[in-house]
C-alpha cells in the first residue's frame, strides 16, 4: 500500500515482507533487526539486577545531610572531639506524670532507662548525660572552700533524706532548665550519637535505633512515667518507620495510573506492558544502586516513583503511536519501528533533560542531595532502554488489541472522514490564532509577575518549629512541643566555638569577649538563654563571696578565673583549656531566627577575633541548620541556571531552532515561578528535602512540550498551517500528554493524605507541576508558536521531505 500515516511521511505497510528492514537509522536497524537478542539481554539484566535489588537498604546519615565543605561545618568537624556531642544527638525526656522527679520510683526508672541507653550501639558514651551519669555534677562554695560531687552521690539510697540531698544537688548544679525541667516534673537523658556503629563498622542504622527507642518507650511508659524523644535520629527513624505507609500510597498511585491508562486504551496487553516496563526500570535502578553500594534515604525514597511516573508518560506515548499505526492497518512490527523513528529523538531529549535536572543537583555540596541526584539519574538512564527500546520491541511481538487500535482513530478525520475534531481539540486549536494567543500569553505574563512577587517571600530553611517533615500533630512534634514548653534550654542549640592558645581559655580578656557576645545574643528575640565558661565564672564569683549577687561579674584576675576549671562541666571547655563553647539556646530553628543569630555572631567575629582568640561558627543542631540554609540559598539560583542552560542546549540540539527552544522553555519558566509561589502559600521553605523538587519540575516538565513540538514541527516542515499541524499533534501526542498529566497529578495528589507531611508536600508540588506543565504544552506552546513558528515555504518542501524520513526530525524554522 502507498497510503501514508498521520504524519504524512511513512507508508502504511500491512505485510511485514513488504517492509525494507534496511530502512531507518542505524540504532533502529541494530535494535529491531535483532529483537530476540535485545529481549534476551533485557531479561538477563532484569533477573540479575532484580536479585541485587534485594540487597538495597534504607537508612540515613547525619553527616550526609549537612554541607561538610562549608566553613561552619569544617569548624565543627575540626573540633568535634571538644564539643561534648553537640551535633547528632537524641534528647529523651523522662516525665513524672504525677509529682516531681524527686521520687524514689521515678529515679529508679530513670536509672534503668539511662543504663539501657548507655549500652545501645552508636551512643557516644563519654558525652552522654543524665542525672545518673558521672558528668552531671554540682559545685558549691563552703566555709572550707569549693566543694562538689556528682548529683546522684554514692550514698543515695532512696530515703527521704537522700531525696532531699538530690534536690539540693540539682539546685546547685546549674542544670535546672538544662537537663532538669523548671517545674521539676521531668529530666533529660542527653544521648550524643556516633555516625558509625562501633560493633559492626557500618553506618548507624536509624531505623533500628528508632525501633529500640520505641521499645524503650513502650517498656517504661505507664501511668507514672512518660517518655518524649527528639533529635535528628528520631525524625529519620520515624520517616523510615513510615515507609510502609509511603509504599501504600505508591501502590495506590500505581493502580490509578494503570487503571486510567486501561480505561483510555481498553487494551490489557499494552497497558500491562507499559506498567511492566516502567516497573522494570525501577528494578534496574534498585539493582544498580545496590551494586554501587548506595542506600536509599528518606529524602530519595520518592525518586523511584518519579522514575515510574516518567516511564509511564513515555511508555504511553510509544503505545499510543503504535496503536494508531496498527489502527491504520500497519503491521505491528512496522508500527513499532515507525513509532521508534518518530518519537525516539523527542523521548531521548526529554529523558536527557530529566537526567540533567537530576544531575545538576550534584552541584549542591550536600551529600544527601548528591546521592539523590545519582539515584534519580540512574533511574532516568535506564528508562532509555526500558521504555524507549524494550517497550516498542515487546509491543512489536504482542501487538495491541484490534478494537483498541480502531478506537484510537475514531476522532481522526484523516482516518474517519465523518469524524470531526473533538470540541476540546477545537477549543485548544483556538490558541494558534492571534486573539486567543494574546489572551493566553497575557494571562501567563500576569501569573508570572504575580507568582514572582509572591515567590520573593520564599524563605530558605524551616518555617515551623519541630520537624516539618512530619505532621504538626505527630508524636515527634508533640514531644518537641513538650521540650520547648518545659525547658529554658531548648533542643535548638547553636554553639559558638572559641579557640585559644594552650591553657589560655580562662584568661579575663577571652572570657570578657565571650560574655559580651552572650549578652548581645540574649537581646535577640529568638534567643532564650546562653551558657558558657564566662557565665559559670560569674556564678563562681558569687559563690566565693557568700552569695552576694553584686559579685556576679567577671573579675580581671586570671588566677581566680582559672580556679573554676577544676569544677566546670567538660562541655564548656576542653582538657587542654584551648577551646571554649558558647551555647546559644534558641526558641526554634526557623530560618528567620537562625539568620538573625548568625548575622549577629558574624558581626562580632569580624570585630573581635584576634590571633589568640578565634571565634568560630558553628556547631549544635541550629548551627548546622544555619550552615545548611546558607548552602541551599547559594545553590538554588545556581542550580536553576544550570538546569535551564542544559535544557536549552538539548532542545537546540534536537530542534536546531532558537524559536522552537523559546516555545519549549518559556512554559517551564512559568511553572518554576508558580511552584515557588505555591511553596510560599503552603508555608514550605527551601531546604534539603524540597530543593530537588524545584529542579525536577524543569527536567520533567519539558517532556510534554517536546512531544507536542516534535509533531508540530514535522507537519510545519511538510508545509501545513500551524492550526493543522497543532491538530495533528493533539491527535497523535497531545491526547497522551493530557492523559498522563492528569493521571500522574491525580496519582501523586493522593499523597496529600499521607501522615508523613514530607510526602504530602511533595505530592502537592508534583501534582501542581504535572498539571501546569501539561497546560503549558497544550495552551502556551501553540500560543507562542503563533508568533514564532511558521510553515515551511513551498520552495523548501522537496528538499526537506528528502532530507529525512522521520517525523521527529524538525527543521530550523
Amino acid at each position: 500500500m502507498h497510503a501514508t500515516d498521520t504524519l504524512g511521511t511513512q507508508p502504511v505497510v500491512t505485510q511485514l515482507k513488504d517492509f525494507d528492514t534496511r530502512s531507518g537509522s542505524w540504532p533502529e536497524r541494530l535494535l529491531f533487526n535483532h529483537r530476540p537478542w535485545v529481549m534476551l539481554l533485557c531479561l538477563l539484566a532484569t533477573l540479575w539486577l532484580g536479585s541485587q535489588a534485594f540487597k538495597l537498604t534504607l537508612n540515613a546519615s547525619f553527616e550526609k545531610t549537612i554541607p561538610t565543605q562549608h566553613p561552619y561545618i569544617a569548624n565543627y568537624l575540626a573540633h568535634k572531639g571538644d564539643l561534648g556531642g553537640q551535633g547528632n544527638a537524641l534528647r529523651i525526656v523522662v516525665e513524672a506524670r504525677t509529682g516531681t522527679i524527686y521520687d524514689k520510683h521515678y529515679l529508679e526508672v530513670l536509672q534503668k532507662i539511662s543504663d539501657e541507653i548507655y549500652l545501645m550501639p552508636g551512643v557516644d558514651r563519654p558525652f552522654m548525660k543524665s542525672l545518673w551519669t558521672a558528668n552531671t555534677r554540682w559545685v558549691a562554695v563552703t566555709e572550707e572552700g569549693l566543694d562538689g560531687n556528682t548529683v546522684m552521690g554514692d550514698s543515695y539510697d532512696g530515703s527521704p533524706a537522700a531525696l532531699a540531698e538530690v534536690r539540693a544537688n540539682v539546685e546547685r548544679s546549674g542544670e535546672i532548665g538544662q537537663i532538669v525541667a523548671g517545674d521539676a516534673q521531668s529530666s533529660i537523658v542527653f544521648v550524643p550519637l556516633l555516625d558509625v556503629n562501633p560493633k559492626t563498622g557500618q553506618a548507624l542504622d536509624y531505623g533500628e535505633l528508632g525501633r529500640q527507642v520505641e521499645a524503650l518507650r513502650a517498656k517504661y511508659d505507664s501511668d507514672a512515667i512518660a517518655l518524649h524523644v527528639t533529635g535528628f535520629a528520631k525524625v529519620m527513624g520515624d520517616l523510615i518507620e513510615g515507609l510502609q505507609q509511603v509504599l501504600v500510597f505508591f501502590a495506590v498511585a500505581l493502580v490509578i495510573c494503570a487503571g486510567v491508562l486501561w480505561a483510555y486504551t481498553r487494551c490489557v496487553r499494552s497497558t500491562a506492558l507499559v506498567v511492566a516496563c516502567s516497573l522494570v526500570a525501577v528494578v534496574w535502578q534498585f539493582g544498580l544502586l545496590a551494586l554501587l553500594g548506595y542506600a536509599l534515604d528518606p529524602y530519595s525514597v520518592l525518586v523511584p516513583f518519579l522514575v515510574f511516573a516518567i516511564g509511564m508518560s513515555h511508555g504511553a506515548q510509544k503505545m499510543n503511536g503504535i496503536m494508531q499505526d496498527v489502527g491504520r492497518g500497519t503491521h505491528r512490527v512496522v508500527a513499532a519501528r515507525y513509532t521508534f523513528r518518530r518519537l525516539f529523538v523527542a523521548g531521548l531529549t526529554a529523558l536527557l533533560c530529566d537526567a540533567v535536572g537530576f544531575a545538576v543537583l550534584a552541584l549542591i555540596k550536600i551529600q544527601a542531595i548528591q546521592d539523590l541526584a545519582l539515584v534519580a539519574s540512574i533511574g532516568v538512564a535506564v528508562l532509555i532502554f526500558t521504555n524507549l527500546v524494550l517497550l516498542p520491541i515487546l509491543l512489536s511481538y504482542v501487538g495491541v488489541s484490534p478494537a483498541a487500535a480502531k478506537r484510537s482513530l475514531r476522532d481522526d478525520p484523516e482516518f474517519n472522514p465523518q469524524a470531526g475534531s473533538s470540541r476540546m481539540w477545537r477549543q485548544l486549536d483556538r490558541f494558534t490564532q492571534r486573539g486567543p494567543a494574546l489572551v493566553a500569553l497575557g494571562t501567563a505574563a500576569v501569573l508570572a509577575v504575580a507568582g514572582y512577587a509572591v515567590s520573593m517571600r520564599l524563605h530558605v530553611g524551616d518555617l515551623d518549629p519541630g520537624a516539618p517533615e512530619l505532621r504538626a500533630d505527630s508524636r515527634y512534634n508533640r514531644d518537641n512541643d513538650y521540650v520547648t514548653q518545659h525547658y529554658a534550654a531548648s533542643s535548638d542549640i547553636l554553639v559558638v566555638m572559641v579557640a585559644t592558645p594552650e591553657d589560655q581559655c580562662t584568661r579575663y580578656g577571652t572570657l570578657a569577649k565571650v560574655d559580651q557576645l552572650a549578652w548581645r545574643l540574649e537581646q535577640l528575640p529568638g534567643v532564650e538563654s546562653t551558657n558558657s565558661m564566662a557565665a559559670l565564672s560569674k556564678l563562681a564569683m558569687v559563690g566565693y563571696n557568700e552569695g552576694q549577687l553584686k559579685w556576679y561579674e567577671l573579675i580581671p584576675n586570671d588566677s581566680a578565673l582559672g580556679g573554676v576549671q577544676t569544677r566546670a562541666p567538660r562541655e564548656l571547655f576542653n582538657q587542654g583549656c584551648s577551646f571554649l563553647s558558647l551555647y546559644v539556646y534558641l526558641k526554634d530553628h526557623k530560618a528567620e531566627t537562625l539568620g538573625t543569630v548568625v548575622a549577629t555572631v558574624e558581626d562580632f567575629i569580624a570585630k573581635n577575633s584576634t590571633k589568640d582568640e578565634r571565634f568560630m561558627l558553628a556547631a549544635g543542631s541550629a548551627g548546622i541548620a544555619a550552615a545548611t540554609n546558607i548552602v541551599v540559598k547559594q545553590a538554588m539560583n545556581e542550580m536553576l541556571w544550570w538546569v535551564y542552560g542544559a535544557v536549552v542546549v538539548l532542545c537546540w540540539v534536537t530542534f536546531r531552532s532558537w524559536r522552537a527552544v523559546v516555545v519549549a522553555v518559556l512554559p517551564l519558566v512559568l511553572t518554576s515561578i508558580l511552584c515557588e509561589a505555591l511553596m510560599v502559600g503552603l508555608g514550605m521553605g527551601v531546604k534539603v528535602a524540597t530543593l530537588p523538587v524545584i529542579a525536577l519540575g524543569v527536567g520533567i516538565g519539558v517532556d510534554y512540550a517536546l512531544y507536542v513540538l516534535s509533531v508540530m514541527l514535522a507537519r510545519l516542515r511538510a508545509g501545513e498551517s500551524l492550526s493543522a499541524a497543532y491538530l495533528h499533534a493533539l491527535q497523535f501526542t497531545g491526547r497522551v500528554v493530557m492523559l498522563t498529566g492528569v493521571t500522574l497529578a491525580l496519582a501523586v495528589g493522593t499523597w496529600a493524605l499521607s501522615p508523613i507531611k514530607f510526602q504530602a508536600d511533595m505530592g502537592i508540588l508534583l501534582a501542581f507541576m504535572f498539571v501546569w506543565n501539561m497546560v503549558g504544552a497544550l495552551v502556551l506552546v501553540p500560543a507562542l508558536a503563533h508568533w514564532l513558528l511558521k510553515p515551511a515555504r513551498a520552495a523548501e518542501l522537496p528538499q526537506q521531505r528528502h532530507a529525512h524520513d522521520t517525523a521527529a526530525q524538525p527543521a530550523s524554522l
